[in-house]
């Protein structure tokens, strides 16, 4: 089910344009400079995601990517920038990629040790006001098109709404 809700999630987008607002599409050169960064190997579908999208927003849910190469001076929604800051400031393990903040000290990250049988890592929360040892990482869904699919349809319903 994974690439068919990312492509559900993408159909969200694609109907909604008024509502997105993506940086846009990032050359694979930049892709590959990010996962260097990192040491990662992107997955399938967070990869597509960022090859045609980048980064940005649907609504107001903001899902993190790559923005440019400047990994060091940027700000969100740089997922880059901000993992390589939390690793250097919190220690977060290098198994994870921030790519969404609740905005209430929760962060969901992509967990590359927690692989489906697709090959697409977890997505978990964490919350980086508590040690890593001391907390429980609670899984948020199996992958990153099962999210992106879950917050881009609470914010659709969210948005009509807000219209009737």
């Amino acid at each position: 089910m994974s690439w068919s809700n990312y492509e559900k999630a993408i159909e969200i987008i694609e109907q909604n344009q008024e509502e997105s607002d993506f940086v846009g599409k990032r050359s694979v050169s930049l892709i590959e400079k990010a996962e260097t960064t990192l040491g990662l190997k992107f997955s399938k579908i967070y990869r597509h995601f960022l090859i045609n999208f980048g980064a940005g927003d649907f609504g107001s849910e903001e899902v993190y990517g790559v923005i440019d190469d400047d990994f060091i001076n940027s700000s969100v929604p740089d997922a880059i920038w901000y993992t390589i800051k939390q690793r250097k400031n919190t220690g977060l393990p290098e198994n994870y990629l921030i790519i969404y903040a609740t905005g209430m000290g929760e962060l969901f990250c992509l967990d590359f040790n927690k692989l489906n049988r697709e090959n697409e890592p977890a997505v978990v929360s964490i919350n980086l006001g508590k040690k890593f040892s001391e907390q429980s990482i609670e899984l948020i869904a199996d992958d990153f098109g099962d999210f992106l699919l879950e917050i881009f349809q609470e914010e659709l319903e969210n948005i009509q709404e807000e219209l009737e």
